[in-house]
């Protein structure tokens, strides 16, 4: 992996409106050009949009949110698509479904956690799980943008990316 390009992340989930946007969101604020997200869904409801939720629990946290939209996956299997170095599918349907085929077999690792959407409760409780969700995030990405990808290879990457899961 080269210093001078960043290492492409995707993060997957089944919508793509809640978790894998908190998860490309926090990145890309953490990133300082070592890093640069992308997420998708592999079945984004027509015209879905990120959990307003998620945008709110976002921009609360000083986190930028511009440019974020849902879709699918099957965008980053088109010819043109940037090329993935790392694939984290953030929750468990997402990890259980047949993913496409990613040009140049990038690594993966599996994050769970739960939707945050599906919540019951009042709109206070509601948005503590979008919180409590991004702060879990958070913490595993502050932990793999300070890995020394100097000589990170990818097989390297993925044995991180998939130790990051047991920490939380």
């Amino acid at each position: 992996m080269s210093e001078t390009q960043p290492i492409n992340v995707l993060f997957l989930c089944t919508h793509n409106s809640a978790r894998s946007i908190l998860a490309e969101a926090t990145l890309n604020h953490l990133a300082d050009g070592r890093f640069k997200a992308f997420s998708a869904g592999s079945s984004p409801r027509e015209n879905q949009q990120p959990n307003p939720m998620a945008l709110d629990i976002l921009h609360k946290a000083g986190i930028s949110t511009e440019g974020l939209h849902s879709k699918s996956w099957d965008e980053f299997g088109k010819p043109d698509a940037p090329h993935m170095d790392l694939v984290i599918t953030v929750c468990d349907n997402a990890a259980g479904e047949v993913c496409p085929y990613w040009p140049g077999q990038p690594a993966t690792a599996h994050w769970g956690y739960a939707d945050p959407s599906e919540v019951e409760g009042s709109p206070e409780q509601k948005l503590d799980a979008f919180r409590l969700t991004l702060h879990a995030i958070r913490r595993r990405l502050e932990l793999l943008v300070n890995l020394p990808l100097a000589s990170v290879d990818k097989l390297m990457l993925q044995t991180q990316a998939r130790e990051l899961a047991g920490k939380s």
